[in-house]
């Protein structure tokens, strides 16, 4: 599940700790950015920063789900583990215990939208980390043997982080309902199970000879280093991968949802009845997505929150309600994830939550909540961006999405621009039932109680 406001970036502050003011705006924020770009089309994102003698090396490859075909979803992720199982120089478990004797953390996560893997170490061992990256994205060792390892590996995470979950299912069932016709966000990223079954060695093979390559991937580095040294050893290791040229993903075409659509699902780890209500909304980055960010920040973000107090404090019909955006580089969601009080109803729920969206876009949103919320984004931004892994991931993005990894010290301010007017214009905008998409979440029914048997004898 994803927070209101996704800008709280993670890492350890440990791993850095860049100084930067809680009342800064975005264009006075000191992330320096350096980008280069070597032959073979891998773009290098550096930003140094010498206050702790660590580093964090970062490669995002564009590919995620949306890549992928009808059929064959899944692979994206399968990638994600595959590239820990050893390459040309480097042994089956050698990456983790490289690192992990150096005192350094490794992981790799997969989204519809991209795949990353990184590294935090001594800034000494940033070398290391560079030839590790190098090596897999060059020589990555899919064998029978992996892949048919990995696969099992992947299918039995399926089954514990979603069947095995109570509500996890309800959450690719809501992509499914809203995204409709929109393979690329339809299909779930984990991927379904009979298409991982059915996948083939060359199936995975062709995969990643298309996706994993210097130019379709972005390294970024922050942390205790010298740009000119890092770049010597950046083409040492990376200069001699040959890049692949293979055609750029084509958008399929959104349509969009012009009426309601409802459904209702049994979920047999459920507790509690629940509920997904979500509206399409445009992509990240565009200019209403910052005043939706707002607008679901008062909403759904803390204790004080108007649906905080009027669902759960006041009313106690609902024991938790979440608001947030997904953040996708194509059609986003809007969205509220609500776990409805013991006997209510998600429908009862809805009444009112339509009820306070509404009023937004009827009187707006007061002085005094726009004002914390802008103080919230401010503190989680710069909070951030503290560790070097934060940095070195959030460059990575903005240059693999929007081509410009410098966007990130300036994307505060657009959030600081949102205005009153704004965030009442995208609650009239946004909001009609044509456009929303309901899941209903139920627990499976409880079997019906039973009058005790008659003692012996009686009568």
């Amino acid at each position: 599940m994803r927070t209101t406001l996704a800008l709280s970036l993670g890492g350890v502050a440990l791993l850095g700790a860049l100084t930067l003011p809680l009342s800064a705006r975005g264009d006075e924020l000191p992330v320096p950015v350096t980008v280069e770009r070597l032959e073979n089309g891998l773009r290098v994102v550096m930003s140094p920063d010498h206050s702790a003698p660590t580093v964090a090396v970062a490669v995002y490859y564009d590919v995620g789900a949306r890549v992928e075909e009808r059929g064959r979803s899944g692979f994206a992720h399968l990638f994600e583990h595959m590239m820990f199982e050893g390459s040309a120089n480097v042994g089956k478990g050698e990456h983790f215990r490289l690192i992990s004797t150096r005192g350094g953390s490794f992981n790799g996560t997969t989204s519809e939208d991209r795949t990353n893997y990184f590294e935090t170490l001594p800034s000494s061992a940033v070398e290391l980390g560079l030839f590790l990256e190098a090596d897999r994205m060059r020589s990555l060792n899919i064998s029978a043997e992996n892949f048919e390892n990995q696969r099992q590996t992947v299918m039995e995470e399926r089954r514990q982080s979603y069947e095995n979950r109570p509500y996890m299912l309800s959450f690719l069932r809501r992509d499914e309902i809203a995204y409709q016709g929109y393979f690329p966000y339809e299909h779930s990223t984990i991927g379904d199970m009979a298409d991982l079954r059915a996948a083939s060695l060359a199936d995975v093979r062709a995969f990643h000879d298309r996706y994993y390559a210097p130019d379709n991937a972005v390294l970024s580095v922050a942390g205790d280093f010298e740009p000119a040294q890092l770049m010597e050893m950046v083409q040492r290791h990376f200069a001699m991968i040959a890049p692949r040229r293979a055609p750029a993903w084509q958008d399929p075409g959104f349509t969009a949802q012009t009426a309601e659509r409802t459904d209702t699902m049994t979920d047999p780890q459920a507790q509690l009845p629940a509920f997904h209500a979500v509206w399409h909304i445009p992509a990240r980055r565009t200019p209403d997505h910052y005043a939706l960010k707002v607008l679901g920040a008062v909403l759904g973000m803390g204790e004080s929150s108007r649906l905080h107090q009027d669902l759960v404090k006041t009313r106690e019909i609902a024991s938790e309600v979440n608001v947030y955006t997904e953040d996708r580089r194509g059609p986003d969601l809007f969205g509220v994830w609500c776990l409805v009080a013991q006997g209510h109803t998600g429908a009862e729920v809805r009444e009112v939550l339509y009820q306070q969206m509404e009023r937004v876009g009827a009187e707006g949103v007061t002085d005094r909540e726009l004002e914390k919320v802008k103080n919230l984004v401010r503190r989680q931004f710069v909070f951030g961006l503290q560790s070097n892994l934060a940095r070195a991931r959030q460059l990575a993005e903005y240059e693999l999405y929007d081509g410009n990894a410098s966007l990130l010290r300036t994307e505060l301010d657009r959030y600081l621009a949102v205005t009153r007017e704004d965030v009442q214009r995208v609650a009239r905008q946004y909001f009609a039932a044509t456009n929303r998409s309901v899941l209903d979440v139920l627990p499976p029914p409880r079997p019906a109680a039973t009058a005790p048997a008659a003692p012996a004898g009686a009568h």
